[in-house]
């Protein structure tokens, strides 16, 4: 018999039974469900709204309820709807009409909002350990090149020169930030909805501030009504992982150029990529495009609980009960992403030559060139123009402006002298610019002690 059947003179319909159960997925809260209850009932018992000895009961009932379904030994029931009435069923079962007292001044609504809000608390840290982890490779990537010189690109144009290095430390910037934004999701949610009742608490004289202590809460949440019916921490997570894929994806794009034919910048470890069932030539970059790939699944997750909530009215709504295959799922795939992803671009192999080459053509050296008359005295919009025309002369001849001669230049501007060559050599280019946040080896080494020092704020 259903815990709610009093008020209805017939059975749940078989198919009302299924569409409404949310046991196959909101099993994995057993946990949750079981802490927060023993917080409640210890509570109950404090109070006196039940007897200590009953709290006592119930609690131990609950403790051997976890122990048996780590163990293995439970298997959860279609017919109890979810979670939260599976383990009151089982814990009645066990130690008979004390467990019925379990549920007093407690609603289901507060309860899951309890339980979904400690789940996502608890694997949140696990992904800002990833990332973590992530960065540090990074870091390790940078060091090791920060005098390899490539190509950085505009609308995917060579246009200026950069090391591999900077372009590391421009991906573990992105990295801090999504680690940042998901510790202020940490600590913004980090507020207990448990004794908000079904939406307007409840006559009892419960005290949600022990509860919210013992379980590891800094505070109940304000209003009941907003305790229940509130996914903002939810919504806010998927917003952050959204962001965080984006930046993995892109990354992913990157390294899928890199490793083709036509770039060859790197090489990814056999242990991470795939071959061809046909072509015995082919080492694909599966891992770097099943990153790309997923982000679309988060980004689903977020608009599904986004278009979920849109229109719901307070408090809690059944529609409610979509919240957590989406955040399951979302997790999971952050999860699992980017340990692996973090692996290929630790064991990924960098070819500075094929960088250096392609660095050496598209001119990527022209606004050094500009900036040279510049520093001559020339005003800059006149040796923009001047060095537009060099950039002409060179594709017309096949040359560029490293192989131009003096008496090329001259003809152009008699501003031009020996020193140039010196001036649009690649490695000036890059050391030259040292500006805070440029790609010089100096600016470089500044950021990547910025990110070690965040991550030693975190170790």
């Amino acid at each position: 018999m259903k815990l709610w059947a009093g008020r209805f003179q017939k059975e749940t319909d078989t198919l009302v039974n299924d569409f409404n159960s949310s046991i196959g997925f909101d099993a994995r809260l057993y946990k949750q469900d079981i802490t927060g209850s023993m917080a409640h009932a210890a509570m109950l018992g404090k109070q006196g709204i039940i007897e200590q000895g009953e709290a006592d009961k119930i609690i131990e009932g609950l403790k051997a309820i976890l122990a048996d379904i780590e163990a293995g030994q439970v298997e959860f029931s279609l017919d109890n709807e979810d979670i939260h009435m599976n383990i009151e069923v089982m814990l009645t079962q066990r130690i008979g009409d004390t467990g019925k007292r379990l549920h007093t001044a407690r609603s289901r609504n507060d309860q899951v909002a309890v339980d979904f809000r400690m789940y996502v608390r608890e694997q949140i840290p696990v992904i800002i350990a990833q990332l973590l982890e992530l960065e540090r490779v990074l870091v390790n990537k940078a060091k090791d090149n920060m005098d390899t010189v490539m190509p950085g690109y505009t609308h995917l144009q060579r246009a200026q020169p950069t090391t591999f290095a900077h372009y590391m430390m421009a991906y573990a910037n992105m990295l801090r930030r999504d680690i940042t934004r998901l510790e202020d999701c940490l600590e913004r949610m980090n507020e207990c909805p448990l004794g908000s009742g079904a939406l307007a608490t409840t006559t009892y004289p419960v005290d949600r501030f022990q509860t919210a202590a013992a379980l590891g809460f800094d505070k109940p949440m304000d209003n009941s009504m907003d305790g229940v019916s509130d996914r903002d921490f939810a919504l806010e997570l998927l917003s952050d992982l959204s962001i965080l894929m984006m930046h993995l994806s892109r990354f992913s794009e990157e390294i899928i150029l890199w490793c083709s034919w036509e770039f060859k910048f790197v090489d990814l470890d056999d242990a991470y990529s795939t071959g061809s069932s046909i072509m015995p030539q082919k080492k694909n970059p599966d891992v770097a495009e099943l990153v790309r790939g997923k982000t679309g699944r988060v980004y689903g997750s977020l608009i599904t609980l986004l278009t979920v909530m849109k229109g719901l009215p307070l408090a809690y709504n059944k529609d409610m009960q979509e919240d957590k295959e989406p955040v399951f799922d979302a997790i999971d795939t952050v999860q699992m992403c980017v340990p692996v992803f973090a692996a290929m671009v630790d064991t990924l192999t960098v070819r500075p030559k094929n960088m250096a080459k392609a660095a050496a053509g598209g001119f990527i050296n022209a606004t050094d060139c500009a900036d040279y008359l510049v520093k001559k005295g020339m005003p800059f919009r006149e040796a923009y123009m001047i060095v537009g025309r060099l950039v002409n002369l060179c594709i017309k001849n096949g040359e560029t402006l490293d192989t131009l001669t003096l008496r090329d230049f001259r003809a152009i501007s008699g501003l031009f002298d020996e020193d140039v060559y010196q001036a649009l050599a690649l490695k000036t280019c890059v050391n030259g610019r040292q500006v805070y946040g440029g790609p010089s080896a100096k600016s470089v080494a500044v950021q990547i002690e910025n990110i070690e020092a965040f991550l030693a704020q975190r170790s």
